[in-house]
């Protein structure tokens, strides 16, 4: 006989009776009200903007458990984090009250992603699908009979990525089978991006936003507390030399410390000491704060450095959904010391992955990040922990200490204050403005003073142009739903950048890419293309490969253009040290003059060379290479190799070399050729096999007659075929 178990992802909910015991804030009934008033409308497509720690998903819950469940219509929430879709499901538990469903006395849940339900097991009297992006796109037909002859409620957590390509199918999808589609959007105060990608979000949220509160306004409430933010915790560690290439994919694909990073630092106790020390000196200020550990051995290291310094503190790990950082202590111990932390008998509360949503500790006045991340939501997650403010149990002002290691530039962690930043935004003055733009710029710089500095390293080509060409015209900024990324843009390649974005269509194209993704087969490929096409390979500053790398992943998911953000042209005159060199030079300063001289532009209020340069002896090291080229110690100006080609007419040429070097001539005639080939249904035809084929993998062109004969590279000489007939037929 078949043995029943209990399925934990789908369950059926009893409203309890009586009151749910959660007030909510102003705001959040104010969001109510608007989007009752919005839900008069047969459909709608809106967004609800609320910031980090304003309560968006209690708010959207509370709502649709009157509006949607009560009324026995269906619920469809899509996230694109697995830890999100939990967060949703507690909040529909947690919220199911009497007083709010007066009709439905029940109602059932599933959640659907890799971790969770399948989607083959989607039942049609599910009345709340809680789903990852990716798990239902791939079978969106499971919906069908779900979705049939049903209004549906369509919620997109982080709605400013509902640009993505997967959350545009899902959405085109429901709105096509289901009786009707109301769509709401929930995001914190939308992330900084082009004007083509914010057109693209209004194109699917077409009536703008229903309900919007700044993150100021909630702090002046006292709802949420100030975060302050505590600069200067480098604990001197340097990594960047410990990590490889697989090390660094390891981290931007699972966003998982490597084994041997962790095994260095969990018991490191220069590292453990520091951390420690800094709480003890400020303990008065810092008061209650949750410490999150790397792994569990960091926790009890951590924990041991704090009881013989006299904190009182103790440490909690994951329950058995983490088992692989070898747990053993039970859920029933966590709980009893989440207690004695909530009543006052603990000061500092370690932990590893389980403080980061759920459980309310208003008490904290501080948190302590000792673990760095790539994920925005997991950072947004850890920093929320010391955000609730006076009138929600907690206190004024938030203390964020983030400790940093030197990874040498190789990871692109969350920054806590620039996840913050955009938040803040609206009420920045165009200095405080300046000083973020320079700030993004100085941290991408990084790698190349560490360069400069180095004497193994030859960086003599950056040296000898000229100071204003190694200051950025601005940078490229965007984000998908994995990661955030900068370019800097220098005069260089500027005008490359340019083109190549003006392109990025028709390379997606050219290389089949349709779905979101690129396969880890081609990027390398695609990226290779790019260089040689778009970029010199003597430009100084140079191009960077990963930079490309990341635009087309970026492009891929979103295909909108980036956000370019200028720099300056009077800061950028500013940040030209060459100025100063020549000053010193003119007035034939003294050493002690020419050292006064620096300290009053770095200690000056407004110092722009503070941000950009990080450090007093990156600063005054630059300078430094502009008296050498002053005082003739440098040589300037080269000239390379000239060289002539000789001429052959275009039709002469192979097809990848005209793609290569004319792409506006090689990609339409590339694409006319596989057009001829594609048949009504989309899919492609050999032209020797005829067999049928899905997509462009296999298939390559060929010249009908070869060019070892004297084919020509004309579409009236090209033709598709599959990979075999094409080996097969060779040059005959």
């Amino acid at each position: 006989m078949p043995i029943s178990v209990e399925n934990l992802n789908a369950q059926t909910v009893t409203p309890s009776n009586g009151t749910n015991p959660r007030t909510l804030y102003e705001h959040q009934v104010d969001a109510l009200k608007a989007m009752n008033a919005i839900n008069k409308k047969q459909e709608f497509r809106t967004l609800l903007v609320l910031p980090t720690g304003g309560g968006k998903t209690l708010t959207a819950v509370y709502w649709l458990l009157q509006n949607a469940v009560d009324k026995g219509k269906k619920i469809l929430w899509i996230a694109h984090r697995h830890l999100l879709l939990e967060q949703a499901a507690d909040t529909f538990i947690n919220n199911a009250y009497t007083n709010i469903m007066i009709n439905h006395t029940s109602f059932r849940y599933r959640i659907i992603s890799g971790m969770h339900d399948k989607p083959i097991h989607i039942k049609t009297d599910d009345n709340i699908l809680i789903v990852s992006k990716d798990s239902i796109n791939r079978s969106l037909e499971r919906l069908d009979k779900w979705l049939k002859n049903e209004d549906v409620f369509l919620v997109i957590d982080e709605a400013h990525h509902a640009v993505a390509k997967t959350y545009r199918k899902t959405i085109q999808y429901v709105e096509k089978y289901a009786k009707s589609m109301k769509l709401l959007g929930l995001t914190a105060t939308p992330f900084r991006t082009s004007e083509k990608e914010r057109g693209a979000l209004y194109q699917i949220f077409t009536d703008d936003i229903v309900y919007k509160i700044d993150l100021k306004t909630l702090i002046d409430r006292h709802i949420l507390a100030y975060p302050k933010f505590i600069e200067g915790c480098e604990t001197g560690i340097e990594l960047g030399d410990r990590i490889g290439l697989k090390n660094i994919q390891e981290i931007e694909n699972f966003d998982a410390l490597p084994k041997n990073i962790q095994d260095f630092l969990q018991d490191n106790t220069k590292r453990n000491a520091f951390i420690v020390n800094h709480y003890v000196k400020n303990k008065d200020k810092y008061g209650k704060t949750i410490v999150f550990a790397i792994n569990k051995t960091n926790a009890i290291a951590l924990n041991k450095i704090f009881h013989e310094r006299g904190i009182r503190s103790d440490y909690i790990v994951s329950d058995v959904r983490n088992a692989d950082l070898g747990i053993t202590i039970s859920s029933k111990e966590n709980e009893e010391k989440i207690k004695l932390y909530r009543d006052g008998k603990l000061d500092v509360l370690i932990n590893v992955n389980i403080l980061t949503e759920g459980t309310d500790l208003p008490q904290t006045h501080t948190v302590f990040l000792t673990r760095p991340t790539i994920s925005r939501v997991f950072m947004t997650q850890m920093v929320g922990r010391a955000l609730r403010g006076e009138k929600a149990g907690g206190t004024t002002d938030a203390y964020i200490v983030p400790f940093i290691d030197d990874w040498n530039g190789k990871i692109a962690w969350v920054n806590p204050q620039s996840l913050l930043k955009d938040e803040f935004e609206p009420q920045d003055t165009p200095a405080k403005k300046q000083q973020y733009e320079l700030r993004v710029i100085s941290i991408s710089k990084i790698e190349e003073f560490a360069a400069m500095l180095n004497e193994g390293i030859d960086t003599s080509a950056l040296e000898q142009i000229e100071m204003i060409e190694r200051i950025p015209v601005g940078y490229y900024m965007f984000s998908t739903l994995e990661w955030n990324h900068q370019i800097l843009v220098y005069n260089s390649t500027q005008s490359s950048y340019q083109s190549l974005i003006a392109d990025l269509s028709q390379i997606m194209e050219l290389y089949g890419i349709e779905e979101e993704t690129i396969a880890d087969d081609v990027l390398p490929e695609m990226t290779d293309y790019c260089m040689e096409q778009y970029f010199d390979e003597d430009l100084v500053p140079a191009c960077q490969r990963s930079d490309v790398e990341h635009l087309l992943l970026f492009y891929a998911q979103k295909a909108v253009d980036p956000l370019f953000v200028p720099l300056d042209n009077i800061v950028r005159k500013k940040l030209d040290v060459s100025e100063i060199a020549k000053k010193f030079e003119e007035e034939a300063m003294t050493g002690r003059e020419r050292k006064a001289y620096l300290d009053s532009l770095w200690d000056a209020e407004d110092s722009v060379y503070k941000i950009y340069y990080s450090s007093p002896y990156i600063f005054k090291r630059m300078i430094d290479i502009e008296m050498d080229k002053l005082e003739g110690y440098m040589e300037t100006d080269y000239a390379a190799p000239q060289t002539k080609a000789e001429l052959r007419e275009l039709e002469g040429l192979p097809l990848e070399e005209i793609i290569n070097r004319y792409p506006n001539v090689g990609i339409p005639l590339k694409m006319r050729v596989f057009d001829k080939a594609r048949k009504a249904d989309g899919n492609y035809v050999c032209a020797s096999c005829k067999k049928v084929f899905s997509n462009r993998k296999d298939l390559q062109v060929d010249h009908i007659k070869p060019m070892a004969k004297g084919g020509r590279t004309v579409e009236s000489n090209l033709q598709i075929l599959c990979r075999f007939c094409n080996q097969r037929k060779g040059d005959k």
